[in-house]
């Protein structure tokens, strides 16, 4: 089963600095049957203008993922924790007990990015945050595991029995991905048009995968591709 949940059907609000996008129902946007994927609960697509973002404000007993896709972004949190993520980058945030942060756009230009949010296995665990670049030509061909609950990925920690994944492809490239059973995939187009499983997906649009025991994509055209894999 492939959901297609194209770019223009999404929910979304703007805000004038921030611009965005709602795979799931979020904020002020409502949609039943969008509620969540699996452990999935959220995935905005987000642009947001050059020195403006998002003031302090608290979450607990959630992984938020951020992926950068254009500019950069400059986070700040109650642990004492401050960093920069640029284009192409991963940042996470297990919110745990409770934690505040900021998140803001200090570039002359638009920063645009991924925020997603999956459910945590480990409710009142302790907050923490962390980055680590990761070379888009690292992933040429293959997904490259950004994140994940396993610490044998060798990828950033969450608390959650979930991966995030990124890859990039060259127009008429091919990957695949073999998807365990009992488990979801939610795949994203960040650039380009692709081919899932015989279905076309264009640049922003999602698709919902499930009881597809392989994953096989295909690039039209140059693509940049990421995908949450979670029960």
């Amino acid at each position: 089963m492939i959901d297609v949940r194209p770019f223009n059907s999404l929910g979304g609000a703007d805000h004038g600095w921030l611009k965005a996008r709602h795979h799931f129902s979020f904020a002020n946007y409502y949609d039943p049957a969008r509620m969540s994927w699996g452990r999935l609960r959220v995935w905005n697509d987000d642009e947001i203008a050059a020195q403006s973002g998002f003031p302090p404000h608290p979450h607990a007993d959630m992984e938020i993922i951020t992926y950068v896709r254009t500019g950069a972004i400059t986070h700040e949190d109650s642990m004492g924790n401050r960093g920069r993520t640029g284009a192409g980058d991963v940042q996470v945030m297990s919110a745990g007990t409770g934690v505040r942060h900021s998140e803001f756009n200090l570039e002359d230009e638009t920063t645009t990015l991924f925020q997603i949010w999956i459910e945590t296995d480990k409710p009142g665990a302790k907050p923490g945050w962390g980055m680590k670049p990761f070379p888009r030509s690292d992933r040429t061909g293959k997904f490259q595991v950004l994140a994940s609950g396993d610490p044998d990925d060798g990828a950033l920690d969450i608390n959650a029995d979930a991966r995030v994944l990124g890859a990039t492809l060259k127009a008429g490239e091919s990957l695949t991905y073999d998807l365990a059973e009992g488990r979801r995939a939610y795949l994203v187009p960040a650039v380009g048009s692709i081919d899932v499983n015989g279905t076309v997906l264009n640049a922003r649009d999602g698709a919902g995968i499930k009881d597809e025991p392989t994953i096989t994509v295909t690039a039209h055209e140059d693509a940049e591709l990421v995908m949450v894999d979670s029960r």
